[in-house]
């Protein structure tokens, strides 16, 4: 036991030695906080032989944090990290190498919170950059091109992402200049353009394409080195076999897809990437994911304005109102008018998404309501499209979406 634990130590100083960051996915988020702050206090010494290594490392291990459990403050250490990176640049690659931090920050604050303004003021600053070695300019093109596949997913025109998988294809043929995990990420990113331009225009080779890059990063990604990796390439897999089962009204496909989901849930626990963890329970169909799933869910990603927390407040909401109808208690419908009207009216200062959230909320019950008492909805028309134009406004088109999916039930009341 003591050999072995030695052993697990010197595996861990080692991979602190090395430019990919793989090995933290094998850590908890509580675990990466604490790398990422002994890093940024070895950074600050006077003693640091490299400070501008250590502190963009220490951005990006802050940065990673934040990505695994929303923390605004995580996100704020790694702009603190980079800055004080750019203190101690002392060649043009260097100043480069701070800019594409700076910019994948920018993304991933996109990611956690919207705001489409956060992708152009990434996209300006990749302008010019002075990047001279060929693995700096291959790093710059990767994040331009994950940059524009964001851009070209909140434009939702087929056009556009197939433009922006383009994009992520260059960008891989340079994947020997590129750290292992960034690679990941552009397979993710192309994986979910092909999907999504494949779903949309039924093209069968953009599947493929899809089910190509998901393969291989499933069958690349250990469980035992790689859980977060191999989860996401999962749930993504089981979200595109779920929507060609529901085009085709396959079972065998629908079954399937569960079975990638369940699989995806199994790589890790809550408390070890908690957005993550998120992630794939709202990638499964709404009638696969229990209320209990869902109120974890919501308590995992209540950090204020988070979109996976917008998300899965609605889906909580939707699902209430839901199992409220199907046993006919009208009191309880009333009862989830009350908290959400309640909330509205007490948080004068609620994130934009939190607030369209809770309309689509409201919608969904007023519509049950209706339907169990012949209630009028009269001003639930406008809720909805208030709530889809804020959606579309912070940049998530997903929240859009399911407002747009309660115009045909209200029509229908």
């Amino acid at each position: 036991m003591f050999e072995f634990g030695r052993d697990l130590r010197k595996l861990f100083d080692k991979a602190r030695e090395s430019e990919d960051l793989g090995w933290l996915e094998l850590i908890g988020a509580t675990l990466v906080a604490s790398e990422a702050r002994r890093e940024a206090i070895d950074a600050g010494r006077v003693s640091c032989a490299r400070p501008f290594d250590a502190w963009l490392r220490a951005s990006a291990l802050w940065r990673e944090h934040a990505r695994r459990t929303g923390s605004l403050g995580s996100l704020d250490h790694a702009v603190a990290c980079a800055s004080d990176a750019a203190r101690h640049t002392a060649t043009r690659d260097q100043t480069a190498a701070v800019m594409i931090e700076s910019c994948a920050i920018h993304l991933l604050r996109f990611d956690l919170f919207g705001g489409p303004q956060e992708l152009e003021v990434a996209l300006s600053d990749l302008l010019g950059l002075p990047a001279e070695r060929t693995t700096t300019r291959a790093m710059a093109a990767a994040v331009h091109a994950r940059l524009m596949a964001r851009r070209a997913t909140l434009s939702s025109e087929a056009s556009h992402l197939l433009d922006a998988s383009a994009l992520l294809d260059a960008a891989l043929h340079e994947a020997r200049s590129l750290p292992p995990v960034l690679v990941d990420e552009l397979r993710l990113d192309r994986a979910g353009l092909s999907l999504e331009a494949g779903v949309s225009r039924r093209d069968a080779r953009l599947l493929d394409q899809a089910g190509r890059d998901l393969r291989a990063l499933v069958e690349s990604a250990s469980p035992d080195y790689r859980p977060l990796t191999r989860a996401r390439a999962l749930a993504l897999a089981g979200a595109g076999m779920a929507a060609l089962a529901a085009l085709a009204s396959d079972d065998a496909a629908l079954a399937q897809g569960r079975g990638l989901f369940e699989a995806a849930a199994d790589q890790f626990t809550p408390d070890h990437s908690p957005l993550d963890w998120v992630a794939v329970q709202l990638a499964r169909p709404d009638e696969d994911t229990p209320l209990l799933t869902l109120a974890e869910a919501e308590g995992l990603s209540a950090e204020p304005g988070l979109v996976l927390g917008a998300l899965v407040r609605e889906r909580r909401m939707t699902a209430e109102a839901s199992l409220a109808e199907t046993m006919g208690d009208v009191q309880a419908i009333a009862g989830l008018e009350a908290n959400i009207r309640h909330r509205l009216e007490n948080r004068p200062n609620v994130q934009p998404l939190a607030w369209a959230a809770d309309q689509i909320g409201m919608a969904q019950v007023a519509c049950a309501r209706a339907r169990l008492s012949g209630a009028a909805t009269d001003s639930v028309g406008m809720i909805l499209c208030e709530a889809m134009e804020t959606a579309r406004e912070m940049g998530v088109p997903t929240l859009a979406r399911r407002a747009e999916r309660v115009f045909p039930a209200l029509a229908g009341v």
